[in-house]
């Protein structure tokens, strides 16, 4: 089956699965994914991802993270989409929550959080934001 947005797809996944209170879900693997991935794991939304070769594309295996009852990620938006994409210059980076939440760029170094793009001076496109 051919998806459209495969970003969207991954944080849709993500959000039901924490919605459903389920430890773990698996995502169909990329590049970006991956990347997309280690900066959840970096600030702290999940508690790891694995990565499993299965010959074809592979799959990423995202253990979630709660604090108790309560999920860890309580909010997950895809801003910039394959119909409207969304781009920020260095200066005019989004803030999510007022610095609560963390802004997904994909930028010409690589995908990295908003304050990470901030303090390397490059903008890009707006991926997601997470809180």
């Amino acid at each position: 089956m051919q998806i459209t947005d495969p970003i969207a797809d991954m944080l849709t996944r993500i959000r039901n699965a924490s919605a459903a209170k389920h430890s773990t879900v698996d995502i169909p693997a990329s590049n970006m994914k991956k990347a997309i991935a280690e900066i959840l794991l970096q600030e702290g939304y999940i508690k790891n991802y694995q990565l499993i070769n299965d010959g074809i594309q592979g799959v990423i295996k995202v253990t979630l993270k709660y604090n108790g009852t309560e999920k860890a990620i309580s909010g997950l938006r895809r801003v910039s989409k394959p119909g409207l994409r969304v781009y920020a210059g260095a200066d005019e980076l989004p803030y999510v929550l007022r610095g609560l939440g963390v802004a997904i760029i994909s930028t010409s170094k690589g995908i990295m959080t908003d304050k990470k793009a901030r303090v390397a001076n490059v903008g890009g496109e707006v991926l997601a934001f997470v809180w």
